[in-house]
């Protein structure tokens, strides 16, 4: 357990409490404790640290606020760990005009590796022509085809992504890169713009030329900040919606 030594903990400005939670998500952004890992106990988490129980409860409560671990009351605490519906739930935003949340279902097009654009480059922090895995796929809602997407992953990152083009997806791709590879997606984030559908989208949608389709460009980052993926959505949104929920966490309003 101590392995990782704790003796490079050194007091600074910042909250005493931020310091321990900024260490124990480095440990796990390095493959110390995995998901679905069982985290040491308060107790020996503070004598590890050589700070106080009630500053590593606050730096737990932290990392269970940004969804890095789970607490279970009388078994322990643990890394988190993707479950497919767990991530639609926290990561899949298309919903009903009612607002009812969407499970999509997944078919590859295509799969290739190939050199990385110049805006695909800046997005995932990469050189220009930096190898990419690059998968186009379509997303049924309600058995209708409804999103058009693109997505790359840095082969520097993932070396091999093998997904199936014969059948559908039954897993969601963060649930591929944490359970395949280790990596856990922890933050994402969006751009939107509206578009007019191109040949291809409106051939893959079933929709004419030029239609309006809503584009959700994100980028995801793993929980050492590290960005993984960018993915191009583009949704036909005639029987669906964008929903977000927005947390004020720094007392700004709109």
């Amino acid at each position: 357990m101590n392995d990782h030594p704790a003796a490079t903990f050194k007091p600074e400005l910042r909250p005493l409490y931020v310091q321990i939670q900024g260490l124990i998500t480095k440990r796990i952004a390095d493959g110390a404790w995995k998901p679905g890992d069982l985290l040491p106990t308060e107790h020996e988490l503070a004598a590890e640290y050589g700070v106080s129980q009630g500053t590593v409860r606050k730096a737990l409560i932290a990392l269970e606020g940004e969804k890095l671990i789970v607490r279970r009351q009388g078994v322990g605490t643990y890394v988190a760990r993707h479950a497919r519906d767990t991530v639609l739930f926290r990561f899949f935003r298309i919903v009903t005009p009612e607002g009812a949340r969407l499970s999509p279902k997944s078919r590859l097009i295509a799969q290739a590796t190939r050199p990385a654009t110049a805006e695909e480059a800046r997005q995932l922090s990469l050189t220009e022509g930096a190898p990419l895995h690059a998968v186009t796929r379509v997303r049924t809602l309600k058995d209708a085809p409804a999103i058009y997407e693109f997505v790359v992953v840095p082969v520097a990152i993932i070396p091999v992504l093998d997904l199936p083009t014969t059948e559908e997806m039954s897993e969601e791709m963060y649930v591929i890169y944490q359970e395949r590879h280790g990596i856990l997606i922890t933050r994402v984030q969006e751009r939107l713009q509206a578009i007019a559908a191109g040949p291809e989208e409106a051939q893959a949608l079933g929709v004419p030329d030029g239609s309006p389709l809503l584009e959700i460009v994100r980028v995801a980052f793993d929980v050492s900040g590290r960005p993984v993926e960018l993915r191009i959505s583009r949704c036909d949104t005639r029987e669906n919606r964008y929903s977000a929920d927005i947390v004020d966490t720094d007392g700004a309003s709109a």
